[in-house]
């Protein structure tokens, strides 16, 4: 059972030894109108609404971000499926290269080197349009950016700094370096 003010007010004047007497006030029962009741009904009805939408947000919500992270996923694992298939033509040219050669004999001669020359053509070309750029490093100057330097060799043909030997090319893919070129680089010889 639900005590009053009135009654919490007694007990607690009854407990405390009353130093100063204060005077208590009649506390009247709240009375609402018939326009405050529809008010409040009216905003419990707004409240209402604006939860249930607030619940189908938050469904929304996670239903979204569960797709996004399983679209990304699927993303991931698929994402180089179009190089690929690029690439198979380039693979079958290449098996029919080894089994014409197969095929030749001992001389295979000139028809088969054309025909990798042409494969390789064909590969560099897909991988271009994949994205993959050749670095040329030789006779440019030394950028620690894109080149990998394994040594220096000393001459007075070339200025110190620069390309003097590519042992291995690098590579970017579209502004992203993938592989630095391994370059041999310039030195003035010593005095």
């Amino acid at each position: 059972m639900k005590k009053s003010n009135v009654q919490i007010e007694e007990q607690t004047a009854a407990a405390a030894p009353p130093a100063v007497a204060e005077p208590l006030l009649p506390v009247e029962p709240a009375t609402v109108t018939a326009e405050q009741l529809k008010e409040l009904k009216e905003r419990a009805a707004k409240a209402d609404e604006n939860w249930e939408r607030l619940v189908r947000t938050t469904a929304d919500f996670d239903n979204f971000r569960k797709r996004a992270a399983r679209e990304k996923q699927e993303a991931i694992k698929f994402a180089n499926e179009s190089l690929l298939q690029k690439l198979v033509p380039v693979l079958e040219h290449l098996d029919m290269a080894l089994a014409a050669a197969q095929a030749a004999g001992v001389q295979p001669g000139q028809s088969l080197q054309a025909g990798v020359s042409m494969i390789s053509q064909q590969l560099k070309n897909v991988l271009a349009e994949s994205g993959l750029e050749e670095l040329e490093a030789l006779g440019k100057p030394f950028d620690p950016n894109l080149h990998e330097a394994l040594s220096q060799q000393e001459t007075r043909d070339v200025p110190e700094g620069q390309v003097v030997q590519q042992l291995r090319k690098g590579y970017k893919i579209r502004d992203r370096l993938l592989r630095p070129a391994s370059v041999v680089v310039a030195k003035q010889p010593a005095a």
